[in-house]
């Protein structure tokens, strides 16, 4: 393998950079760098997306379990998710992950009596904000006082500036003390919505990104919080369909690909090193994790690259359950007075013929993602049979948990400052992820519209229009 800046590529790919159309690799393989990818190519140029994994997907992915196919973890989307829709209608697999008519959430209280346990979060066909004015005036799981204040703490968030940078250094959870939410009303309405998004309880998260979701999912648009999610294996989409549209813009993928540096040549233009081989190219993306992209950046790329080893991460646990029968009547529900957070049947998707497969999304979970899957499961276990009476009666077929301990970054006050964006000092050399500036938490819809940046940034360097960029592009600052 070649080790200097001007030695010429070599290896099976060093013809993806050596040809006269102006080149781009893209280093990353999750949805981060499929858009860009994606992107770059329908601008006309010549992609090499390159991704260490034998698959697509990055952290949104399915593998095999015995006759399953089983996502490391649930994932879903909501209406106001703009960009994650764009994607899924690029690789053409939207009709795999509708969305909800109308926004629903059951949520079920454990410690109130049976028979009083169902409350439901959805909404009506009125404008911002009366379209949840029923719902919460209904709501059973907060008391009257609680449900006028939440009303209250509500249009103050609305009329909050997201562009205000203070915003950023305050946590979300004195916020919501400040404006008069006990800690009932935190727990039963105000985590229950952000943990799943943000993956931090509302004390550890940032007021500026706790903000913009609840603005935007909630008090933008009637249908923005409507949620979605996939009906296939996560795989079906991110790797599978992903792979056919990257084929079909010409994009040359290469997996179990692992990039061990990026150098500028002298005279303009990237050198890409994987085991072996190099490749040239006029752009980079490097669209991998924070700690990854620090590993890969040249020497002043970026003014301080060591913020990046600053962005901290936070783990998700996600328990799947295979019983013997149905236990849930519903596509999901979420729990209050239980560990349980989010509970979706997997069935379907999974492709189980006989039984119910049910899987547990944790969100925030700091103290469980080591503890040993047999205290896992005599936790869980009593605990969905608490939720599911159908559940005490069942056999349970299969147990078993993924983790991820580093599912999302951190969303802790004060991450703001330290998120970058696309563009770096190095010219030709562009950052994308759900970690970096997009304004969202660590998403599937802040992935993309990362990529989008990115190859956005991109396309001037390219001597490429941008005017096929979809309407949601702009560039972080």
């Amino acid at each position: 393998m070649t080790h200097g800046n001007d030695a010429a590529p070599k290896g099976p790919l060093a013809d993806a950079g050596t040809r006269s159309a102006r080149h781009a690799v893209v280093v990353g393989g999750g949805l981060a760098g499929v858009t860009a990818a994606l992107t770059l190519a329908d601008a006309g140029v010549r992609v090499t997306l390159l991704e260490g994994r034998p698959r697509l997907g990055g952290l949104a992915f399915s593998f095999r379990r015995g006759g399953l196919t089983v996502d490391n973890g649930q994932h879903v989307y909501l209406r106001c998710c703009t960009a994650y829709r764009w994607f899924l209608d690029r690789i053409e697999g939207a009709a795999l992950a509708p969305l909800q008519d109308r926004l629903d959430v059951p949520v079920v209280d454990l410690d109130r009596p049976a028979g009083r346990r169902l409350g439901r979060l959805r909404r009506d066909a009125l404008p911002v904000p009366l379209h949840l004015g029923r719902s919460l005036a209904t709501y059973p799981h907060l008391s009257l006082a609680d449900r006028a204040r939440v009303g209250r703490a509500a249009l103050a968030l609305r009329n909050l500036d997201l562009a205000d940078p203070s915003l950023d250094s305050q946590d979300f959870g004195s916020w919501l003390a400040a404006h008069g939410q006990s800690p009932r009303a935190v727990e039963a309405l105000w985590d229950l919505v952000g943990v799943a998004t943000l993956n931090a309880v509302a004390g550890d998260a940032s007021l500026a990104l706790a903000a913009m979701v609840f603005k935007t999912g909630l008090l933008s648009d009637p249908g923005a919080a409507d949620i979605g999610w996939a009906r296939v294996p996560l795989g079906d989409l991110h790797d599978r369909l992903a792979r056919k549209a990257l084929d079909a813009a010409g994009v040359r993928t290469e997996v179990r690909t692992r990039v061990t540096a990026v150098r500028a040549v002298a005279g303009g233009g990237w050198r890409v090193r994987v085991p072996g081989q190099t490749l040239d190219a006029d752009a980079v993306v490097l669209a991998v994790p924070q700690r990854e992209a620090h590993a890969l950046l040249p020497e002043g790329a970026l003014d301080a690259p060591e913020r990046l080893l600053e962005i901290g991460t936070a783990p998700i646990l996600n328990v799947h359950v295979v019983y013997d029968r149905e236990v849930l009547g519903v596509p999901f529900l979420t729990a209050l007075g239980t560990p349980l957070q989010w509970v979706f049947d997997r069935t379907e998707a999974s492709g189980l013929t006989r039984g119910q497969y049910l899987a547990v999304s944790q969100s925030a979970a700091q103290d469980e993602i080591d503890a040993p899957v047999a205290v896992l499961r005599e936790r869980y276990l009593p605990e969905l049979e608490r939720l599911l009476p159908r559940a005490r009666g069942a056999e349970v077929k299969d147990f078993f948990v993924t983790r991820e301990r580093t599912a999302t970054f951190a969303p802790a006050p004060g991450v703001g400052r330290l998120r970058p964006g696309a563009r770096t000092k190095a010219p030709g050399l562009y950052l994308a992820g759900a970690w970096t500036a997009t304004g969202w938490p660590a998403t599937m819809e802040s992935a993309v519209r990362s990529g989008v940046g990115a190859a956005g940034a991109a396309l001037g360097a390219l001597g490429r229009s941008r005017d096929l960029l979809p309407d949601f592009f702009e560039e972080a600052a």
